[in-house]
């Protein structure tokens, strides 16, 4: 792994996870119906996962990204780009 100091400062759409879940099971259609909602948001197809954010971590975390300065990584699944 690369040695280095960052910054993480995360920010995006809904990433469908436990909190998210039971926040859906208390609405009018239940937890399938939320995040079919949800879904249909994203240009991508479906809101975010929770590894859609680690996998971006790990990428800016190793040698991989060995040139990479001041960036930032949105996943936001094309949400904000509509």
């Amino acid at each position: 792994m690369k040695k280095a100091h960052g910054q993480c400062n995360p920010e995006g759409g809904f990433i469908w996870m436990p909190l998210i879940e039971k926040m859906g099971k208390e609405l009018p259609g239940g937890a399938a119906a939320f995040r079919k909602l949800l879904d249909s948001k994203y240009p991508v197809g479906h809101a975010g996962e929770p590894d859609d954010i680690e996998w971006g971590t790990v990428y800016l975390a190793t040698d991989e990204s060995k040139f990479v300065t001041d960036t930032e990584l949105i996943t936001v699944g094309g949400y904000t780009a509509q």
